[in-house]
């Protein structure tokens, strides 16, 4: 066996028993850790809601009656993703509701998604408070719709679901969060583990004579119970006299 690879193994080995050793201040990081996260997700973090609507792309005027109406649906789909967040759409839902946010705040808050092999738009919105959450994404099928029907000059498209009222709040996610700093707390103490025990070049037994200085041991005296005590105690001074 190569005496590289056997110095690699062991050292593993020590390094294993070393964290071992540790393993109730790597608990402890982890408890610590864990409970700041859930601390954080329950008490500081603001909820997020979201609600979801859809819309039908295609118009009374439109049929899937080809392979070509197909491939006009699929383009027009694209076309009303780009719409529906254009700088007219997303101003005009603001002012309609008089929201205190800009374009690029409120483009933030809306994403669209087209489910694969459907002619379907699905808009949602995320928002601190539920009720304005449903209330947006409806005003952004109200307006887009109007706006694409006139500048499209078209059918408005039909709409398949307005929003849903929230009722849970999708983020923070307080188990996710709760599991990550615990994960987060457990590596960083197996980390500084490794580092000080990586850093401690002291010697303590043979085998660090051997490995440190390359020297051998012949023998060592090992140090009697009470020794080192009855040595300190003869240290100290007499009453009366001189020692």
């Amino acid at each position: 066996m190569n005496p590289a690879t056997d110095e690699i193994e062991i050292d593993l080995l020590e390094i294993f028993y070393v964290i071992r050793s540790k393993m109730l201040i790597i608990l402890a990081s982890m408890v610590v850790f864990g409970g700041v996260m859930f601390g954080y997700s329950t008490l500081l973090a603001q909820p997020v809601y979201q609600s979801t609507a859809r819309m039908y792309i295609l118009t009374q005027s439109t049929s899937l009656t080809s392979l070509a109406d197909i491939q006009v649906g699929t383009n027009l789909t694209q076309d009303y993703k780009v719409m529906i967040t254009s700088r007219t759409v997303v101003e005009q839902v603001i002012e309609n509701l008089q929201l205190d946010c800009t374009y690029a705040q409120m483009r933030n808050q809306i994403s669209i998604n087209n489910p694969t092999n459907t002619r379907i738009i699905e808009l949602t919105i995320q928002d601190n408070v539920p009720e304005d959450a449903k209330l947006i994404v409806d005003e952004f099928v109200d307006v887009s719709r109007e706006k694409i029907s006139n500048i499209m000059v078209t059918d408005p498209p039909s709409v398949v679901d307005y929003g849903d009222m929230p009722i849970r709040p999708v983020s923070p996610n307080i188990m996710k969060n709760t599991v990550i700093g615990a994960a987060l707390g457990a590596f960083l103490a197996i980390a500084m583990v490794i580092v000080i025990f990586l850093m401690d070049d002291t010697v303590k037994t043979a085998d660090d004579v051997e490995k440190y200085l390359g020297l051998n041991t012949l023998t060592s005296i090992p140090l009697k119970e009470g020794e080192k005590k009855a040595k300190k105690k003869n240290m100290l001074p007499r009453k009366g006299g001189k020692r």
